[in-house]
């Protein structure tokens, strides 16, 4: 009978932590692919708000960004009986999103296509008209300044406030070193808040007439 202490231990933890991960959004992930349909439901519900911000946000165009939302979904769906739980899930969601508008990108620059910023179209809220009016204008100067940021500031920002990635999921869902994706990211608050500024300084007027 061999000596209990020189028996090597089980390898129980890391497939104990595999089987249950901490994030929520993974274990209905998991569920999904295994079947429940209503676990994407409730995925779909937590994440589709952030998502289509996200892709607006990137690709400035509301038509070309339901589009790139649908695909995103759907690439989703159709690759769900392969996933595995390698990193939290809005990583893995928001790294699908990524590729889907740099593919998008791809197609058009291929065509000679140009994106359009001044197609940007934001959907209606009801509340206070006074406030609605604020945040409206806010977020005109918002879309205005991501407009001019390079297309991979605007990327990790987004990736940041939409998806509420940390610095080494952006790293991640961009393919992206981290020291890069930390770049990006300081860079892209840098200018924003240069952009702020200097319409606060005119009066916000710039671009009114």
């Amino acid at each position: 009978m061999p000596d209990a202490d020189a028996v090597p231990p089980p390898r129980a933890v890391a497939y104990t932590a595999a089987m249950t991960p901490a994030d929520p959004d993974v274990r209905l992930m998991l569920r999904y692919r295994d079947g429940d349909a209503t676990a994407f439901d409730a995925l779909y519900s937590r994440h589709k708000d952030g998502l289509y911000r996200y892709l607006l946000g990137l690709c400035l165009d509301a038509a070309t960004a339901e589009d790139l939302f649908q695909e995103a979904w759907s690439k989703l769906i159709a690759a769900r009986h392969r996933y595995r739980p390698t990193a939290k899930f809005s990583t893995y969601l928001y790294r699908v999103a990524h590729n889907c508008f740099v593919d998008h990108y791809r197609r058009r620059r291929s065509r000679g296509r140009e994106e359009d910023a001044d197609a940007v179209t934001l959907p209606a809220r009801e509340g206070d008209p006074g406030r609605e009016t604020e945040r409206a204008l806010a977020r005109d100067r918002l879309q205005r300044l991501l407009a001019e940021l390079p297309t991979e500031q605007r990327d990790a920002f987004l990736l940041r406030e939409e998806g509420g990635l940390t610095v080494a999921e952006i790293a991640a869902a961009t393919g992206v070193g981290t020291e890069t994706a930390k770049s990006r990211l300081r860079y892209a608050y840098r200018k924003l808040r240069e952009g702020f500024a200097a319409l606060s300084g005119a009066g916000g007027g710039r671009g009114d007439g």
